[in-house]
């Protein structure tokens, strides 16, 4: 091939193509369990996560709702991934070579938000959420009493039910029922069998199985190396427990003039993908965390 701008630019297109196929047709599970929220700034601040607003009976005057009961902060991170391009593979008409590498660019953009979102589960016995404790704690407030929504026993039918008991039971500052009912039982590769047995199974130990499809089984690779831990979720409601805010979407960009320093000094051009993102913690409510570590 004769380089010259044309035939960069065909490649280019050439290659955005092959970006876009694949990043729209991979799967991803992030949104399972996280809200999408477009940020307009370099951070965002979720000062409204302080109460899950509910209807009340009006007497009197209207009750203004406090929606800025938290100063809760998502900031803004940017992210990438560069290939470089020989100039002897464009002139050797090889650049067939490289179609599996920018599908694989392209899938791991689409499921770069997986790594964030999931990191948050794993990591959410310890960072904390609107109210300062962490995501899974024994002592968040409501109100003037404490309420937990962390365990330490392992995955079981008898733990489930006590983590879906618990979720199912909560309220709010007023005592009313917040509505709760958990959906979704996530869990590492480790635990897949438990929790296919907890869900599916018609007989457990010789006896009915009340708690078959009560939930559905999202089973992540992304909570490999937690391996006993679970967590139970609801997210029927129109925030989910996790948010994902995306300030910028993944977008394909190349460096791939002749008057380009990596092209003159090393006769690379580069192509690649970059984005700003960030996750986050949504309503501690909406989720049941066990670190699994107690028989």
């Amino acid at each position: 091939m004769i380089i010259n701008q044309q035939a960069l630019r065909g490649l280019y297109t050439g290659f955005k193509t092959i970006f876009s196929k694949a990043f729209d047709t991979t799967p991803t599970l992030w949104n399972k369990v996280a809200t999408k929220v477009t940020s307009e700034n370099g951070e965002e601040n979720y000062k409204w996560l302080g109460r899950i607003p509910r209807m009340r009976e009006w007497i009197g005057d209207r009750e203004v709702q406090n929606l800025s009961a938290s100063d809760y902060t998502i900031k803004n991170k940017d992210f990438e991934l560069t290939i470089g391009v020989d100039r002897n593979d464009i002139e050797d008409d090889r650049i067939g070579l490289y179609t599996p590498v920018i599908q694989d660019i392209a899938q791991s953009a689409a499921q770069f938000p997986d790594e964030l979102v999931f990191q948050l589960l794993k990591d959410g016995f310890v960072n904390t959420c609107y109210d300062g404790k962490p995501f899974f704690s024994t002592d968040h407030k409501v109100g003037k009493k404490t309420v937990s929504n962390k365990s330490t026993k392992r995955l079981s039918p008898e733990s489930y039910a006590a983590a879906r008991s618990a979720m199912m039971s909560l309220v709010d500052e007023n005592g009313k029922s917040l509505k709760l009912v958990p959906n979704l039982l996530v869990v590492p590769p480790a635990l897949e069998d438990v929790g296919r047995k907890i869900l599916k199974a018609e007989m457990i130990d010789g006896s009915t199985n009340i708690y078959k499809d009560t939930a559905e089984l999202l089973v992540v690779p992304d909570l490999a190396g937690a391996d006993s831990a679970w967590y139970l979720l609801c997210t029927t409601k129109a925030l989910l427990p996790l948010i994902y805010q995306e300030r910028k979407t993944p977008k394909f960009v190349a460096l791939d003039t002749e008057t380009d320093n990596n092209v003159f000094m090393r006769k690379q051009y580069l192509y690649g993908v970059d984005g700003r993102a960030n996750a986050g913690y949504g309503f501690w409510q909406m989720a049941y965390g066990s670190t699994g570590e107690e028989a």
